[in-house]
């Protein structure tokens, strides 16, 4: 197997947490359960989304493609870390570690837009309300939210092909647990300066970006929401943004100390745990959040449940 890790074999090895060997068998059994949750969390708010007359507005459109996009986000690592997890060869093709990176850098370059265009969503409906269905009109809605992913896929299209363009003189050993850019430059067997200033000026534009409109619109919605007399109005307008504020830390939070702290061997470890939280954490907790902060996602499953008990 040695030999062929050397010498023939074309891909990677993800090492992951194979120098934790007790600790690979109960990584297993958690996140084997947390993607089951987040596939069934996400894809429940999916549905009420959907059947739903009453959630038919922007703010759950965009829910709807945040949850989407957290299922194949989740998807496109859990399964094989999962797979390596259970096994001693932790191999992953060529192939398969550009498909992996192209994708799952795409998909969180996507959410990261798609948060500060439900940031925008939000100013828009407490600072605009009588003006709201004129300005988030469905064709509005629709141009941003593809958007969104065209931005994603194509930055992350430039980024990958600068990755796998470096040479790395046979280099094929990964201390990470899926194909990621930050611990891929480290294989490198040439200068990198200038692939680390590009990927620190796409992570300024993908994560700073939305970050800044983010701030920008609920610095706007708390001066709004402070001139309201009534606190139950004050209450209500917090609280339909509370669970995409709280969402917005957890993600851009691990994310931007990923990617924007100084790389050091000693934070090899800790780099993986929180790319953990926010490849398999963070996508599962977003149903949780959504639905325990927000009535009318409470209201529509109870609806669903109710009525699916009575046909019963």
């Amino acid at each position: 197997m040695e030999q062929k890790n050397e010498s023939s074999f074309a891909g990677f090895i993800l090492l992951g947490f194979s120098d934790r060997l007790q600790l690979e068998l109960i990584l297993f059994v958690v996140l084997l359960i947390f993607y089951i949750f987040t596939l069934l969390g996400n894809t429940t708010i999916i549905a009420l989304s959907y059947l739903d007359p009453r959630l038919h507005t922007p703010m759950y459109f965009f829910l709807s493609n945040l949850s989407f996009l957290d299922m194949c986000y989740t998807t496109s690592i859990v399964p094989q870390f999962l797979f390596n997890l259970s096994r001693a060869d932790k191999s992953i093709s060529f192939g398969g570690c550009v498909v992996q990176m192209y994708i799952s850098l795409a998909l969180g370059c996507t959410e990261c837009i798609l948060l500060g265009v439900m940031a925008f969503d939000r100013y828009a409906a407490v600072c605009r309300p009588l003006h709201y269905t004129v300005i988030m009109h469905p064709r509005l809605c629709a141009l941003m939210a593809s958007a969104s992913w065209v931005t994603g896929f194509v930055n992350s299209l430039l980024q990958t092909v600068l990755i796998f363009l470096l040479p790395r003189c046979g280099r094929n050993k990964l201390a990470h647990f899926f194909c990621e850019i930050p611990p891929f430059l480290k294989l490198a067997c040439v200068d990198t300066t200038m692939n680390v200033y590009v990927t620190f000026f796409g992570s300024v534009i993908i994560l700073l970006t939305p970050v800044s409109l983010i701030m920008f619109s609920y610095g706007r919605i708390v001066r709004a929401v402070l001139r309201i007399k009534s606190t139950a109005g004050q209450r209500k307008a917090f609280g339909t943004c509370g669970s995409h504020l709280t969402v917005v830390s957890l993600f851009f939070g691990t994310a931007i100390y990923v990617y924007f702290q100084p790389s050091s061997s000693d934070s090899q470890d800790q780099d993986k745990f929180m790319s953990l939280f926010y490849t398999v954490i963070i996508p599962m907790t977003n149903p949780l959040i959504y639905t325990l902060r927000n009535r009318d996602v409470k209201g529509a499953m109870k609806k669903m449940l109710w009525k699916n008990s009575y046909s019963g």
